[in-house]
């Protein structure tokens, strides 16, 4: 069965410049997390594949949701294992299991910075385009053609020296890879010989420059704390500035088996959150307790399956109920009506809620 779109994350255990660089803790969570949780946020995938050769960083992978179907071969996790040969293999596997996909999207697990946007540009312009490949690209700060290097005696040596005089703003801006995702179009790869990223059978996703910053050292690392930690402060600020408002806003009525657009908030971890300016997800209304406070489940539009999940239908649309998401709300943080669930649909998420809340009794005399 052919599927549309796969997230493949290749992180091996043998980091030496940082040690364990892709589960060091950062802001409080694994580094290799945010790749994972930007993945699924995104709703483009079928599923998010870690390949590595390290126990520890496939347990956490799998914590956070993430899928670990092997350990990586010894001959594929050495200094020289190139990112191509690791993702095919993991491609590979997949296919050898039944699942071939459609669009391959290889994103670094040393990406905290990623943001799900350009993660879902990359899949749309890669989609409605003939381009075997897109990835995250940014500008260079500088005119490359105003760099140099050194020469055999320690001095400078312009790469392009007929460019020493010229204007910045008369120089052709260049662009580098920003080395988070590269998405492929599977199908395509294999009909091309031409295996150059960096050539006209790509589609570069330009991000910012403050969204882009290689961790290969200490001094990265420190870097990227710095940039993260003003980027969310940002967000957190935009939610907090919110929530100042909606203390302010008209309590809506609200009525159980309704599906209501409420501010969800910018959450930490793997929390839900809302989307836009508003932090907004659609949410059903669970259980009314009074005019202000009702018990409502988060919905997603990307189909999840398992038992932490429900699917349902309303105005012809499939949603999965995110049922361990589930909290008290306000009704102040209503913004408005979408619509209003079956009796039957009600009913059938109620029960696979109820299965999911309720604590499993031991029997007597087990520890």
């Amino acid at each position: 069965m052919k599927k549309d779109a796969v997230a493949i994350i290749p992180a091996r255990g043998g980091s030496k410049r940082i040690p364990k660089k892709n589960i060091k803790e950062f802001f409080g969570k694994p580094l290799i997390v945010y790749s994972i949780e930007v993945a699924l946020a995104s709703e483009l995938f079928e599923k998010v594949v870690v390949t590595t050769d390290n126990k520890e960083i496939a347990s956490i992978a799998k914590k956070y949701g993430a899928e670990v179907p092997f350990l990586r071969p010894k001959e594929l996790s050495d200094d020289f294992s190139g990112t191509t040969e690791v993702v095919n293999h993991t491609v590979e596997y997949l296919e050898s299991h039944g699942e071939k996909y459609e669009y391959i999207c290889t994103i670094y697990s040393t990406a905290p910075l990623l943001q799900k946007e350009y993660l879902v540009k990359g899949y749309e312009s890669l989609k409605k385009s003939d381009a075997v490949n897109a990835f995250s690209a940014t500008s260079m700060p500088f005119p490359i053609q105003r760099t140099f290097k050194l020469d055999k005696n320690g001095r400078c040596e312009m790469f392009t020296p007929e460019h020493y005089m010229s204007r910045s703003q008369d120089l052709e801006e260049a662009y580098q890879d920003a080395g988070q995702f590269y998405w492929t179009n599977r199908e395509l790869e294999k009909k091309f010989t031409n295996k150059v990223v960096f050539s006209d059978i790509s589609i570069p996703v330009i991000l910012p420059r403050y969204l882009v910053q290689d961790i290969d050292t200490l001094e990265d690392w420190q870097r990227i704390e710095k940039l993260y930690e003003v980027l969310n402060k940002n967000i957190y600020d935009k939610w907090n500035s919110l929530k100042q408002r909606l203390e302010k806003r008209k309590q809506l009525q609200f009525n159980e088996r309704e599906v209501l657009f409420v501010s969800m908030g910018q959450n930490i971890g793997f929390e839900q959150y809302g989307k836009g300016e508003d932090f907004l997800r659609p949410v059903v209304v669970v259980k009314k307790f009074n005019k202000h406070l009702f018990l409502g489940i988060p919905l997603s539009s990307k189909i999840k399956e398992g038992f932490f999940f429900h699917t349902l239908s309303f105005k012809g649309r499939k949603n999965s109920a995110l049922l361990l998401q589930s909290k008290t709300f306000d009704s102040k943080r209503i913004k408005y009506k979408l619509a209003t669930l079956s009796q039957s649909e009600f009913k059938k998420l109620v029960e696979k809620f109820c299965k999911v809340v309720t604590p499993i009794q031991k029997e007597k005399g087990s520890d």
